[in-house]
């Protein structure tokens, strides 16, 4: 299938900086959802906090939110308050983990291979070949 190829993954997480980069000089608020896994929090949110997280979430792009976003390195990067007591945390989203970007109710963009398990890249041409195992240690 196509949405398994690397190229399309990449396509994807292009198209998805694009809209991010619309709505971000636009200052418009907007939600993302995406895969929970590849997303890290730093500091690390509490166990109250995260237990009740899903596979996917989704979070709400406004404020003060909206004015810490930015892309960097592949990611979309945003500071955000947690639960009751408002935690905050600086979450660091892959942009190829988006699985869709909206504005209000309608949909702006939707990544149906965020869904897939990644599949690792090899460093070089070399390590992809199973035949020169032998000649890597």
């Amino acid at each position: 299938m196509i949405i398994t190829l690397p190229v399309f993954r990449e396509i994807k997480a292009k198209h998805a900086k694009e809209i991010l980069e619309i709505l971000l000089e636009e200052k418009q608020p907007f939600n993302i959802l995406a895969n929970l896994k590849d997303i890290s929090f730093e500091p690390v949110l509490p166990e109250h906090i995260t237990s009740n997280f899903t596979e996917v979430i989704l979070f709400t792009i406004a404020n003060y939110t909206l004015r810490s976003s930015y892309i960097e390195s592949g990611n979309f990067i945003f500071e955000a308050g947690f639960g009751e007591e408002n935690f905050g945390s600086v979450v660091k989203v892959p942009l190829d983990s988006i699985l869709q970007i909206s504005e209000e109710e309608t949909p702006l963009f939707i990544n149906v291979s965020a869904t897939l398990p990644k599949t690792p890249k090899p460093k070089n041409p070399f390590e992809a070949n199973p035949r020169n195992k032998k000649f890597l240690n």
